[in-house]
């Protein structure tokens, strides 16, 4: 289980498809989008046991027993994020799979826990997709079986999702670090949402880091039909769920790591420009973003008691 060598021949990789052959059967193909994207969560048969939806009635230690999370964000059940995973296709369809950094990618959105394990995971958008877009085909169309939180409850997102029901993202045109505090410019009350915000969301970053770094293929994987370079992902997903619980005590698994460590460039919610600023004014008008108000105005009021 230490994960792929690129030494290796192709029937590793061959053995790592077969291992979860069952699952990837499951899969459907939806309508209205590529027919190698899918959807993969704990609603498939197979994948009960290892990609399970969040426990909604449940607060994550990581949260209740950290002063900066709890009680401000008791109703966090998880972060989305998107990552890319270079991928090899066509000339004729490379450009829709070519990202923003130039090579072409699977946009691959996941949903995980504070564990650090997969609860949802959709798979094989081209590379030039928005992450925004994934989230809103996702949540919209019910047969991809999004993880819907009932009321009350919500996800992390970065800046390049929207703040509303369901996904709480951070203050646009806000810094995420506090490193002095007592200086005059700035909203320090939506600096320090920010930057605890980012400090728990960054558990997103540290999976797909473990998650690469354990399956060497996710960094390249061989040139495959796109469904089954998609099936690969997703079986990599799988896998990292049932190694985390099995071998929790792992150190790459250490749930105090929580540096910001994040190069997505729409996550950036340093200066915002007229447009960020009008969206802000929207997002501050809806219910998340009376949330978002009422966190932020906690935890700087306790910080000041």
């Amino acid at each position: 289980m230490s994960g792929y060598d690129s030494s290796d021949d192709d029937d590793d990789v061959v053995l790592l498809v077969c291992v979860m052959d069952s699952v990837i059967r499951k899969i459907r193909r939806q309508p209205r989008v590529p027919k190698h994207v899918s959807s993969f969560s704990g609603h498939e048969k197979m994948c009960d046991r290892f990609i399970v939806p969040p426990d909604f009635d449940d607060v994550s230690t990581v949260i209740a027993e950290n002063r900066r999370f709890f009680p401000y964000f008791q109703g966090c059940v998880g972060a989305i994020d998107g990552t890319h995973i270079p991928c090899v296709v066509d000339a004729d369809v490379a450009a829709a799979y070519r990202n923003r950094k130039g090579f072409t990618s699977q946009n691959v959105m996941a949903v995980v826990d504070f564990e650090m394990k997969f609860t949802y995971l959709v798979a094989g958008w081209e590379g030039s997709c928005h992450d925004a877009r994934v989230l809103n085909v996702a949540t919209s169309n019910p047969a991809f079986m999004f993880p819907h939180a009932p009321e009350g409850k919500y996800y992390l997102v970065d800046a390049g999702y929207k703040n509303k029901p369901e996904f709480l993202a951070p203050f646009r045109g806000q810094n995420y670090h506090l490193h002095d505090r007592r200086r005059e410019d700035g909203d320090h009350r939506k600096e320090m949402f920010n930057y605890r915000h980012a400090s728990l969301r960054n558990v997103i970053e540290r999976t797909f880091g473990v998650w690469k770094s354990r399956f060497r293929i996710l960094r390249g994987i061989p040139r495959y039909p796109l469904e089954k370079q998609r099936d690969i992902v997703i079986a990599c997903a799988v896998l990292h769920n049932f190694i985390k619980l099995f071998s929790s005590e792992e150190a790459a698994f250490n749930p105090e790591d929580d540096a910001v460590d994040d190069d997505n460039a729409e996550d950036d919610v340093g200066e915002a420009s007229t447009q960020q600023q009008q969206q802000q004014q929207r997002e501050e008008s809806n219910d998340m973003g009376h949330i978002r108000d009422h966190i932020a105005n906690a935890m700087w009021n306790d910080r000041l008691d």
